[in-house]
């Protein structure tokens, strides 16, 4: 028999896998619900929503661009790690290109600041620039936010809060309040891709000095955390419709609760290394799956 010896792949490919696209939904899931509240309030500005998405979608490439060669950097993604190919550690692009690639994804995201500022005023530039500098700050820097047991938080705060009621005010002209109980749901769900990253990468990221739930208290912990944010984000729509915020539709958001549950009792199933990227990529499908739901919910 003879050995089949893999070329590597393509600039096209490389690139691609170097912005993870399916950890994409994170940022297209808070617009869709920020875009919803602004529809549901009566005054959308289309524009102004697809503006959002799109320096959403680009500081998360940015971001992902950052973590690949912070990372690489630091140690913490070697030869030993279990999750998707990291294309600094894998050799298929140089820390130079990467660097750039996250270059220009921000900087292109400030492109689209610049309408959402002309739109939305002066405050946005601020939200902007905290976002991006955020994005950087995750994994680089003289203190990322990673490596110091505040990635989850950053996660609830930029994914969540500031997404969906950015979006909302600058779609709309207003912040509503459901988008305080909206944004910590979506936040909490998206945190929840996080966790489950940080379990299967326990090991490494404790080698590689990161700090988090997983690495200071254990799998448990972790595994509870993933619970909570699941009933947070299944509690906003009660929330919402019980407060008179938003329509008795919001709950349409709890047709994803069975998924919800099943993949927290695979998580608590002890999986553990490889295996666990399947269930990354379903959480990540359960954050956009629940945002659509509820979306489409607020807008009835």
């Amino acid at each position: 028999m003879t050995e089949t010896i893999l070329s590597p792949p393509g600039p096209v490919a490389r690139w691609w896998l170097a912005i993870r696209p399916r950890t994409l939904p994170a940022a297209l899931a808070p617009v869709l619900v920020g875009a919803a509240l602004a529809f549901a309030g009566g005054s959308f500005r289309p524009l102004a929503a697809l503006a959002a998405l799109l320096g959403a979608l680009l500081i998360q490439i940015g971001t992902n661009l950052v973590n690949d060669v912070a990372d690489f950097k630091r140690g913490t993604d070697n030869e030993r790690r279990l999750g998707p190919t990291r294309v600094t550690q894998a050799g298929l692009l140089t820390p130079r290109q990467v660097w750039a690639g996250a270059a220009l994804a921000f900087g292109l995201a400030a492109l689209a600041g610049v309408y959402l500022i002309f739109v939305g005023g002066w405050s946005l530039l601020v939200i902007g620039l905290l976002s991006i500098l955020a994005g950087i700050a995750y994994t680089a820097g003289p203190y990322p936010l990673a490596y110091n047991g505040l990635g989850d938080i950053f996660v609830f705060i930029f994914f969540g809060l500031v997404a969906v009621g950015g979006t909302a005010y600058v779609a709309g002209g207003h912040l509503p309040a459901a988008a305080w109980l909206a944004g910590a749901a979506v936040g909490g769900l998206i945190v929840n891709i996080l966790v489950v990253n940080n379990i299967r990468d326990v090991e490494t990221d404790r080698a590689g000095g990161r700090t988090n739930i997983a690495v200071r208290f254990g799998r448990g912990a972790a595994e509870a955390e993933y619970a909570l944010m699941l009933a947070l984000a299944f509690f906003a729509p009660l929330a919402i419709a019980g407060l008179g915020w938003g329509s008795r539709w919001a709950l349409l958001a709890w047709l994803s609760l069975p998924g919800g549950l099943k993949l927290l009792r695979t998580l608590r199933g002890g999986l553990a290394g490889p295996p666990l990227n399947a269930v990354l990529g379903q959480t990540a499908t359960l954050a956009l799956r629940y945002s659509l739901l509820l979306a489409l919910g607020l807008v009835l």
